[in-house]
């Protein structure tokens, strides 16, 4: 069994006895957030954007990652750039605007431009610097250390050493092909990014974003919804497993009430919807064959890929990021992600799923914000009420999707980065 005592280990484990706990130490001691900054936020593949956001040569996106500025952008061959939006003058942020599309970058302090590439083209008094003095790596925007995408889902990385992207995501990429097959052609972001904040420890989203536990209990209220206005309970109930991926990634699996404008209808979608989707259901199978169109239409998939992101594949699919702010407070980012070529009845079912269950203001996510900040506010007593239990379903050779094993998977990785001692 591990022992806390000068803090070592976040985990109490004990595999006879079936017990794994976490300490809630992890979760409002701000010397546990510097670490998690050092070891994880510095060293992991973390997610940057969709190919989709730049759909053509000078678009770009700028958005916090790991604690940097990154400004994200298509350059004029097509190909995706990802940069540090730092000035190699004297440090001004570059680019300024949220969005939009370039030619060329400029920033306002001294009047530095910049490629789309991040290049540099020219400066006021360019004669009174050496010959060389653009040709000079040093004078240009500094690259993101590693760059690489999946499916055009797109990752940074601050460390140059760390293992390629496909080997670590392993696993993982299954799972990422049955959501992006569920295109004809190509995925792609439908609207911007929705951003909000929580009053939470950032680790407690991971955690209630792959608990099946939790929604029979904290979203009981949609539950009600959906017996009352879509038959849905009557049709599908919640039946799945969870899945350790390695290296702290995990996967909920499992089928699920409500309609899914993949494949699975629903009779308050009506005689068109069922249509609809017939078409696209026949479709599948002609591209993937019976078993694999099956898991594609009809199975949810909750993926976390470790530290933070997390893909809902469930009535719509969303992307979800989260950084912490501090230890008890996180600023989240969200985009709906939808077959490109969909027809406009899927889009706008798809969207109204997005918005009713999953958005900020839908029936999940402020049950979910509810949940973790009486979580945060009940870690004020950790000094005498030590210990998280996660122990759910601990030993099974099976676990359910409302198990704790997805769980279990990432505190096990935490604990190895932050203390460097595995679990």
């Amino acid at each position: 069994m591990n022992a806390i005592g000068p803090m070592k280990t976040a985990l109490l484990i004990d595999e006879s006895r079936k017990i794994f706990k976490v300490s809630r130490q992890a979760f409002v001691d701000p010397a546990i957030l510097e670490l998690e900054r050092a070891q994880i936020f510095d060293k992991c593949w973390l997610y940057l954007g969709h190919s989709s956001e730049l759909a053509k040569p000078g678009d770009f996106v700028t958005r916090s990652v790991g604690g940097r500025n990154i400004l994200f952008a298509r350059d004029g061959k097509g190909n995706l750039k990802a940069m540090l939006n730092t000035c190699p003058h004297r440090g001004a942020q570059v680019c300024r605007e949220k969005h939009g599309s370039a030619k060329s970058f400029q920033c306002f302090y001294h009047g530095w431009v910049f490629g789309l590439d991040g290049t540099l083209r020219s400066q006021p008094g360019e004669a009174s610097y050496a010959e060389d003095f653009k040709e000079r790596s040093t004078s240009s925007m500094q690259q993101v250390p590693r760059f690489d995408s999946y499916r055009d889902l797109n990752f940074i990385c601050f460390d140059k050493n760390v293992e390629s992207l496909s080997d670590y995501l392993g696993p993982v990429r299954e799972y990422l092909d049955l959501i992006c097959d569920q295109a004809e052609t190509e995925m792609t972001i439908v609207g911007g990014t929705q951003e909000y904040s929580m009053r939470a420890n950032w680790k407690l989203l991971t955690e209630n974003s792959i608990d099946g536990y939790h929604a029979l209990t904290t979203h009981a209220t949609y539950l009600d919804y959906l017996k009352a206005t879509t038959g849905g309970l009557a049709q599908v109930g919640f039946a799945g497993s969870a899945r350790d991926l390695g290296k702290g990634h995990a996967v909920l699996e499992y089928k699920a009430p409500w309609g899914r404008p993949v494949a699975q209808w629903i009779p308050s979608w009506g005689e068109e919807g069922k249509r609809e989707l017939s078409r696209l259901y026949d479709g599948l199978i002609t591209r993937f064959g019976q078993e694999r169109a099956d898991r594609i239409a009809t199975f949810n998939r909750n993926l976390f890929i470790f530290p933070n992101l997390v893909i809902n594949d469930i009535m719509a699919v969303t992307v979800r990021t989260y950084y912490p702010a501090a230890p008890d407070f996180m600023n989240i980012s969200a985009w709906a992600l939808a077959p490109k070529e969909e027809t406009e009845w899927a889009r706008k079912y798809r969207l109204f799923n997005f918005l009713e269950f999953l958005g900020p203001g839908g029936f999940a996510t402020p049950d979910d914000v509810e949940a973790l900040e009486q979580c945060q506010r009940g870690f004020r007593n950790s000094s005498e009420a030590q210990w998280n239990d996660i122990s759910k379903g601990m030993g099974k050779e099976d676990p359910s999707y409302d198990d704790e094993a997805q769980m279990r998977a990432f505190w096990s990785n935490w604990n190895e980065h932050i203390f460097q001692v595995p679990a």
